[in-house]
């Protein structure tokens, strides 16, 4: 039986758990891009020093995290990132949520983000919970895509 799961703040002794997690989630697009994606390369001390990382725990084990940069008319998601044998089981969805209520807390009216054309399963699961894409541009031999999603008040 698994226990309910938490979100909590990162803290600095948590550097290396995102940094492997981080690692783990995206070594898949390697091969994919001919390359390691850049949240593979961040400094996740700077990281942990000026963005909000939290960590999504389940019975006593972080296995997702989501970083946050809030900015003056949104909120803007620098990584979202689930551990491989925890990917397809709706984290990273619990997670966009959890996004949401930080930016609907803040006042802050949209949530943005970008991902590589590449990553397909990203772009749809976005998607799939109300993000629409507003550009796409070349970068590093691809093309990142851009997108955000307004709050709705309630």
């Amino acid at each position: 039986m698994r226990t309910a799961m938490q979100i909590k703040p990162a803290t600095p002794a948590d550097v290396q758990t995102v940094r492997d997690i981080v690692c783990a989630a995206y070594a898949k697009w390697v091969p994919i891009i001919g390359r390691e994606p850049l949240p593979m390369r961040a400094d996740y001390e700077h990281a942990l020093r000026h963005h909000s990382i939290d960590l999504l725990h389940r019975d006593g084990d972080v296995i997702a995290l989501i970083q946050t940069i809030p900015n003056p008319d949104h909120l803007f998601i620098e990584n979202l990132a689930v551990a491989p044998p925890h990917q397809g089981q709706g984290l990273g969805r619990h997670l966009l949520a959890h996004a949401e209520q930080k930016a609907q807390a803040a006042g802050l009216p949209e949530i943005r983000l970008l991902t590589n054309s590449a990553f397909d399963a990203n772009i749809h699961l976005y998607q799939h919970v109300g993000y629409r894409i507003d550009r796409e541009e070349p970068f590093m031999g691809g093309t990142t895509v851009y997108m955000g999603k307004k709050m709705t008040s309630s």
